[in-house]
C-alpha cells in the first residue's frame, strides 16, 4: 500500500482528502456515515464574524454537470463554531481547517486573531468576498486586493494560512504570487466560477440572488488548468479542488501540481465519495509501483 500522507505547510494530513468548505458543513451530519479521521481534513463551513442566516431561498439550482449556489454564507458565527463546534471536531482525529470570509479587513484580521488561540490546524482565507469599503468589488480578484488581504491577515494569523484564490480573474498566476509575496503558507483553488440559471417559462432567474457559483464536473477542466498554472507560478504547497468526483479525477488533479485535494460537490450526491476516490487512488499509486503519493504531485508532461 502507498504513503498516502502529505504535509502543507507543515501540518501533516493522513492522506490528501480534505472535505471542502461550504459541503460537509461541520462535520456533524457526515460522522454519521464513516469516521472522520478517514478523511485527511476537513476545511469547515465558512465562518464570518457574526451569524449570518444567507440569502433567501431559491439559492441552489441544478446545471449540466454540476450546480449553482448562492447560500450567502450562512453560519452561526465564529463564537459559535469555537464553543459549540470545534470541542468536538478536535476529537475527530482529523486536522481541522477552519474557512473565514467578512465584508471588510478588520473582520478577516479579528477572526484569524480569535481563531488563533484555538485547536484548529490551519486557517483558509476566501478571498471570494465583497470588500463593501471598496464598493462590493471582491478581495479576491486583482493582484494589490490579494496582496493587502493576505498581508492584512498575516500579521494576526499565527497558524498555518491557505488563502482560496477565486477563478474568475484574467490572470490567476499573477493572483497566486501575490498572495504568496505577502506570507501565504499555501494556496487552495479554485473556488466557484460566477454562473446563472433562468426558468424559460417565467423568464427569471432560478436564483434568487440572479447569479451563483458553479461547482461540480462541469469546472474540473478549469480547474486543472488553473492548478497547473499556479504550481509553475509559485513555490508553496498547492491544495487542488473543483469537480473533482472520481479517483481518476483525483490523480489528474495531483498531475497537474496540487499537494492535495479538496471533495466538495461530490459529497453532495455521494457522501462516501471522498472514501471511494482514497481507496481508487491508492490502487492506483499500487498499480503504478509509486511508494508514496507525493511522487504523483507535478509530473504533467507537457513536451
Amino acid at each position: 500500500m502507498a504513503d498516502l500522507s502529505v504535509k502543507i505547510a507543515g501540518v501533516e494530513f493522513k492522506n490528501p482528502i480534505i472535505a471542502a468548505s461550504g459541503t460537509i458543513g461541520f462535520g456533524h451530519e457526515y460522522s454519521e456515515f464513516y469516521p472522520l479521521s478517514e478523511l485527511g481534513g476537513i476545511s469547515c463551513k465558512g465562518i464570518t464574524l457574526k451569524e449570518r442566516h444567507g440569502n433567501p431561498p431559491p439559492r441552489i439550482a441544478e446545471t449540466p454537470s454540476g450546480m449553482l449556489n448562492a447560500v450567502g454564507l450562512q453560519n452561526p458565527g465564529v463564537e459559535h463554531f469555537i464553543e459549540d463546534d470545534l470541542p468536538w471536531l478536535s476529537e475527530q482525529n482529523t486536522v481541522v481547517i477552519a474557512n473565514i470570509a467578512g465584508s471588510t479587513k478588520e473582520d478577516y484580521c479579528e477572526m484569524a486573531e480569535r481563531l488563533s488561540d484555538t485547536e484548529i490546524d490551519m486557517i483558509e482565507l476566501n478571498i471570494s468576498c465583497p470588500n463593501v469599503k471598496e464598493g462590493g468589488v471582491q478581495f479576491g480578484t486583482s493582484c494589490e486586493s490579494v496582496a493587502s488581504i493576505t498581508s492584512a491577515v498575516r500579521k494576526y494569523c499565527k497558524k498555518p494560512l491557505i488563502v482560496k484564490l477565486s477563478p474568475n480573474v484574467a490572470d490567476i498566476a499573477s493572483i497566486a504570487k501575490a498572495a504568496e509575496s505577502e506570507g501565504a503558507d499555501a494556496l487552495s483553488l479554485i473556488n466557484t466560477l460566477t454562473g446563472m440559471r433562468i426558468d424559460i417559462n417565467t423568464r427569471k432567474p432560478i436564483i434568487r440572488n440572479i447569479t451563483g457559483g458553479l461547482s461540480g464536473p462541469a469546472v474540473f477542466p478549469v480547474a486543472v488548468r488553473m492548478v497547473w498554472q499556479v504550481k509553475n507560478a509559485v513555490s508553496i504547497p498547492v491544495i487542488g479542488m473543483g469537480g473533482i468526483t472520481t479517483w481518476k479525477d483525483a490523480a489528474e488533479m495531483l498531475i497537474a501540481g496540487a499537494d492535495a485535494l479538496q471533495v466538495g460537490t461530490a459529497l453532495f450526491t455521494d457522501p462516501y465519495s471522498p472514501l471511494k476516490i482514497k481507496q481508487g487512488l491508492n490502487d492506483y499509486l499500487d498499480s503504478h509501483n509509486f511508494k508514496s503519493v507525493t511522487e504523483l504531485t507535478n509530473t504533467v508532461v507537457t513536451s
